[in-house]
């Protein structure tokens, strides 16, 4: 008969072979997160306690059982990670290779969402639908974009590879590569072709509109004094 022992060691081989899998499968996830989050000491610390790898996981599960049209076990795996996570992945968006949430509370991604590789997310993103109509309604993110906190990237939109959405931004139009985009709506900052750079700087961002309206405010005030 099987003791209580045995059931804990059972339970326990569990767990370490799921870990080794999940760090076998998703070991270029791993990297990436290593890569981008400063504050991650290892690769068990991202490994065993990273909400964004843990949805992440869940995904990919749900995923495969969403293209075997077993719809249901699909969505509830993805709310079971929802749960767990705080991070809503539908099981009916396709994401690429070492993507990353960075914190992850209240990230949402929705049914036909199309995510490139080596796309970054933090805290608060949605990327969200527009319309009722059982068709492309969720936007298309290119290679190497990041989506600063808070964002809210809406509609059957493309955004280009290489870009930044500050955080906050309201995107409803399609974004061009290598731009930066900030406000409400968002609007598009161009670099000259240049790839951006992904140093989590969220709050030095140019917004072209708020630097007109200060140059405005300068020469009113320099007016008032003449």
């Amino acid at each position: 008969m099987i003791c209580l022992r045995d059931i804990l060691f059972i339970i326990l081989g569990l767990i370490v072979l799921k870990n080794l899998l999940v760090a076998f499968f998703f070991y270029g996830d791993i990297r990436a997160a290593q890569k981008r989050d400063p504050a991650a000491k290892s690769f068990v610390e991202i490994l065993l306690l990273y909400q964004g790898l843990h949805a992440l996981v869940a995904y990919r599960a749900a995923h495969f059982f969403y293209l075997l049209h077993l719809y249901f076990l699909a969505r509830f795996i993805s709310q079971m990670a929802r749960w767990a996570t705080g991070i809503e992945i539908h099981p009916g968006a396709k994401i690429g290779r070492r993507f990353f949430i960075d914190h992850g509370m209240g990230v949402v991604i929705g049914e036909t969402a199309i995510v490139g590789d080596d796309v970054l997310l933090y805290q608060g993103v949605t990327l969200g639908g527009t319309g009722l109509a059982h068709e492309k309604r969720h936007p298309t993110i290119g290679n190497n974009v990041v989506i600063g906190g808070g964002a809210k990237v809406l509609g059957n939109i493309t955004v280009g590879d290489n870009s930044y959405i500050g955080a906050n931004a309201v995107v409803i139009k399609d974004v061009p590569a290598n731009s930066t985009v900030v406000g409400v709506p968002g609007r598009i900052t161009k670099q000259d072709g240049k790839k951006i750079d992904v140093s989590l700087d969220h709050i030095h961002i140019l917004d072209p509109i708020m630097q007109n309206i200060e140059e405005l405010e300068k020469r009113i005030e320099k007016l008032e004094k003449k």
